[in-house]
């Protein structure tokens, strides 16, 4: 008896030196790498890719890429990473020949965005980077055509990478399998038919877009690869994270007449989505943003898709508020109330830069102008056009709220 328990002990002891062994080399040994088989691909620039491709990187890329100080796609902190990943920058994709992607191949920029793997470290870039394993070749070429342009957006710009901080649950599950790289295409992707609406919005929503990946249950049984197999398939639930650091669970687009939008219309999701204002004058919550830059013919065809999938009875979880002190000024409490403080934060500095509003709107007619109509000044701006939203007391209280985040600031 003495004898097994004796080797029982040995056993356990090898297994706990096994599983240290394995978590230490998973701690130190950083993300994993696979092989690179770059595609031979030289994609012509052409017109129409020049525009198709701007409006998917405006779609795709822009929201984490562009930097609210450079305006441009220098990179920036990928603000809605949940803290139990790490801390991760967006990369610099200008067209800088060494600190951006202006070095790199056609192929090289298409491989990574089919496969998630970094054409020249071999390292993979985990999930929270777009990757577009069903968007058609057609596609990929305008995003590399664009990315290519002599548009302001991605003009060269010397500014440096930052180094990602990845959490040991996060290399831990690109180490186990649980986050891996997606094979690149065997065969050429068309694009769908675009006369066909329910084809098209399928493409769009779930190809390009990947409405469904925060729309459904959890990103845990999103399914990128056959997106119809995630779970909660657009019922929603999934809980993102705007740039105030809370958490946003996602509404229901299923049919559905109660829990989802089934008694919207066509023209009210158009509208929504282009204006980021729901039918009732609501505002979305961040991180959606508004999508003014798609035709209404390509949100229509969503629309027409969505009513397309089943339909499930699945509430909206109230999102988190962000917590107040008892001294919260006014304005301050507007400032939430409005949903400014999830794009911008509580410091002013988010998905855009507000730090500098002392210097770059010196009077407080300007400033409630930029609130009110923020595309006259920034055409590519995805936030909301709040004139006729938010009444003039309301407004002057938000003004002085945002200068007094300009001067907390220092700069």
């Amino acid at each position: 008896m003495k004898r097994i328990l004796k080797w029982v002990g040995i056993v356990l002891g090898v297994l706990v030196l096994c599983v240290v062994g394995f978590l230490a080399y998973v701690n130190f040994s950083g993300m994993p790498k696979f092989d690179a088989h770059v595609p031979t691909i030289t994609v012509e620039s052409t017109p129409a890719r020049l525009v198709r491709g701007k409006t998917l990187v405006l779609t795709l890329c822009a929201e984490c890429h562009r930097n609210p100080i450079t305006k441009k796609l220098t990179g920036y902190q990928m603000l809605d990473l949940p803290e139990e990943f790490g801390t991760a920058y967006s990369k610099n994709i200008t067209k800088h020949p060494t600190k951006g992607i202006g070095g790199w191949s056609d192929g090289e920029i298409i491989w990574l965005l089919r496969t998630g793997i970094h054409p020249k470290t071999g390292l993979y870039v985990p999930p929270w980077m777009v990757k577009l394993p069903n968007a058609a070749d057609e596609d990929l070429y305008s995003i590399v055509a664009f990315l290519r342009s002599d548009d302001p957006l991605v003009a060269a710009e010397d500014v440096d990478n930052i180094p990602p901080k990845p959490s040991f649950l996060a290399k831990f599950l690109v180490t186990v399998g649980a986050f891996k790289p997606y094979p690149y295409p065997t065969k050429t992707i068309a694009m769908p038919d675009t006369t066909n609406r329910v084809e098209h919005g399928r493409y769009l929503a779930n190809g390009v877009f990947a409405c469904y990946a925060c729309h459904s249950g959890d990103f845990k049984t999103m399914n990128e690869l056959e997106p119809e197999k995630s779970g909660d398939f657009y019922a929603g639930g999934n809980q993102t994270m705007n740039a105030a650091r809370v958490l946003v669970p996602t509404p229901n687009l299923t049919p559905d007449k109660e829990a989802g939008i089934g008694n919207w219309t066509e023209e009210e999701f158009v509208q929504t989505m282009k204006t980021g204002f729901k039918k009732d004058g609501r505002s979305l919550s961040a991180p959606m943003g508004a999508y003014w830059h798609l035709s209404d013919y390509e949100l229509g065809s969503i629309y027409q898709y969505i009513k397309t999938v089943p339909a499930i009875k699945k509430p909206r979880i109230p999102a988190t508020e962000v917590a107040l002190s008892a001294n919260a000024t006014n304005g301050e409490k507007l400032y939430n109330k409005y949903g400014c403080v999830s794009c911008h934060a509580t410091t002013g500095l988010g998905y855009g830069d507000l730090q500098l509003a002392d210097k770059k709107y010196p009077t407080d007619s300007l400033l409630a102008d930029v609130i009110l109509h923020p595309r006259t000044y920034y055409p590519l701006t995805t936030m909301r056009e709040w004139a006729g939203h938010i009444p003039d007391n309301d407004l002057k209280e938000i003004v002085t709220h945002v200068r007094t985040l300009s001067k907390k600031s220092g700069r």
